[in-house]
């Protein structure tokens, strides 16, 4: 009985929890929404993916704990309606994961665009700050002690790694996110975000015109730790860490997905 009791505790991470996750419909998001319902936990896509969400809902298993609600985080009444979405439905918000994003323009500097500068951080930025609000003031007035989570990157700490917008939208994020800490951690709420290596999801081939395994093989190049592929599901897992009671104590924290990568010199070769 013992061992039939650890394996399902082990299993069910997130059960009775209720989590929305902008992005959900593909990549990262995609990763995220099967892996918490599998850990227990009724979960609210919110994206501007009708159809991609749709198609995600239609092949899962668990399909009755899991709803969408379109949402474009430019708009904030579209997040306070997601957000409400998601209390309406499941009747409480446990976990946010804030994970809508984009590239934005892969230009350089002198020749940027502004208006499309502003978009990058009207989502990245704008459209974070608005789901934590929103999704704070729910955990406030229900009293829960909830976790935040927001996808940051690799460029959130090191120039030279993305396109100027996206670097310096990630670089705000942190910002957004230890500020948050601050001040939602006296409600026990913690906040934290991850950061992610180069990896072949959606967001990213599209905007280099890449297949999946070319810009995978590009990043193993590049990466620190070598032998294996970043997925998906690597960053999912960290997540769930996050969004689960194993990290209660852990808050403020940016938690680098990146084997290293943000961490070392590699001007340094100790074969030669």
């Amino acid at each position: 009985m013992y061992l039939l009791y650890g394996i399902k505790s082990c299993i069910c991470r997130l059960e009775g929890k209720v989590a929305l996750i902008t992005g959900g419909a593909s990549g990262i998001g995609e990763a995220t929404v099967r892996l918490f319902l599998k850990h227990g936990a009724k979960v609210v896509i919110a994206d501007v993916q009708d159809d991609l969400a749709n198609q995600l809902i239609a092949s899962l298993a668990n399909s009755d704990n899991v709803s969408y609600c379109h949402c474009d985080v430019r708009d904030e009444k579209q997040v306070e309606d997601a957000v409400s979405h998601a209390v309406t439905k499941y009747g409480s918000l446990d976990i946010l994961f804030s994970n809508a994003g984009v590239l934005g323009p892969i230009t350089s500097l002198m020749d940027m665009d502004l208006k499309a500068y502003d978009n990058t951080m009207a989502i990245n930025v704008r459209g974070v700050a608005a789901t934590v609000k929103h999704a704070a003031r729910v955990m406030v007035e229900k009293k829960i002690r909830g976790s935040i989570i927001c996808t940051a990157s690799v460029s959130a700490s090191l120039g030279g790694t993305g396109p100027l917008p996206y670097t310096t939208s990630k670089h705000a994020l942190v910002g957004l996110m230890r500020t948050a800490c601050h001040e939602l951690g006296v409600h026990g709420i913690r906040v934290n975000c991850v950061s992610p290596f180069g990896l072949g999801t959606p967001f990213a081939v599209n905007a280099f015109h890449l297949e999946a395994s070319e810009l995978e093989a590009h990043c193993c190049e590049t990466a620190n730790l070598k032998g294996i592929v970043l997925k998906p599901r690597h960053v999912a897992e960290t997540v769930l860490f996050l969004a689960s009671d194993e990290s209660a104590y852990v808050s403020g924290q940016n938690l680098g997905v990146d084997g290293g990568f943000t961490v070392v010199n590699r001007s340094y070769d100790s074969s030669k």
